[in-house]
């Protein structure tokens, strides 16, 4: 049976294995911290309840999902964890009767107006400043740094300087061995969850093999790693896919998914 309201992915990233799943699947608050396996997961429509395999994403806010019949389908996590509810169904229809005009009905977008297939760029509720925001909020930040003051006339010299920026890091697609010095542990807000999440934050990110000097960047502070008892100041070695995504709150370009033979170094 084919199903009429698909929104077909052009392109995704695929999981590479159970593990990135399972990763990404917590992060999105779809399964608890503790789980160590998947679960069925229904797509919920018209009173119809379809079984469905999460099977990788777009971007972070929006997920791939395969049904019985290998069609592929975009949807927002948060959007798929409400139709988890036994009762969601009846959310719906209560919500229906108690519509008092045609505007009230307005109030909760349809899956459709939710997810674009031009875009597929959603912001979930209460999410932080789109990357486009906080670049003009770190380029106002560095506009007012102290500089050395100097004749109007000499404002376009500073205007050319912008322009000879480094040019952007090209990032691998797939994983490479690094080496990275644990600076700081914290935690960030998740939208999809009451808890935060633990993260850890590296400086001196570099790629072994080509050698490419990174900077700072942040992972989640997985179970794996834990194993490891980081302390601030440790060095390790670890084969893993860094990505260009800025953590909350803190000014970390890149994120490292999926650390794997991790190695602590002697000090």
């Amino acid at each position: 049976m084919v199903h009429a309201f698909i929104i077909e992915p052009n392109t995704y990233n695929a999981f590479e294995n159970e593990a990135a799943q399972l990763e990404q699947c917590k992060e999105w608050g779809l399964l608890s911290e503790k789980a160590n396996k998947t679960k069925a997961f229904f797509y919920k429509r018209n009173g119809t309840s379809l079984p469905c395999t999460i099977i990788g994403f777009v971007d972070k806010i929006t997920a791939v999902i395969e049904f019985d019949n290998e069609q592929r389908h975009c949807i927002h996590p948060s959007y798929l964890k409400e139709m988890q509810a036994a009762n969601y169904g009846q959310k719906l229809a209560a919500a229906a009767e108690e519509a008092l005009e045609p505007e009230s009905l307005e109030l909760e977008p349809t899956e459709e107006e939710a997810l674009q297939p031009e875009s597929l760029e959603l912001e979930p509720p209460q999410e932080a400043a789109p990357p486009a925001e906080e670049a003009k909020i770190e380029e106002a930040k560095a506009e007012e740094k102290p500089e050395i003051e100097e004749p109007k006339a000499e404002e376009p010299p500073k205007g050319k300087a912008k322009k000879e920026k480094a040019p952007k890091l090209q990032l691998p697609e797939e994983k490479v061995k690094m080496i990275a010095t644990v600076t700081e542990f914290t935690t960030v807000p998740n939208n999809f969850s009451d808890n935060e999440d633990e993260v850890i934050i590296y400086e001196a990110v570099s790629i072994i093999d080509p050698e490419t000097q990174i900077g700072s960047a942040w992972s989640s502070h997985s179970a794996t790693l834990k194993k490891l008892e980081l302390e601030i100041g440790d060095t390790i070695t670890f084969e893993g896919k860094i990505v260009a995504k800025k953590l909350t709150k803190h000014p970390v370009p890149y994120k490292i998914n999926n650390p794997s033979k991790l190695q602590k170094e002697k000090a």
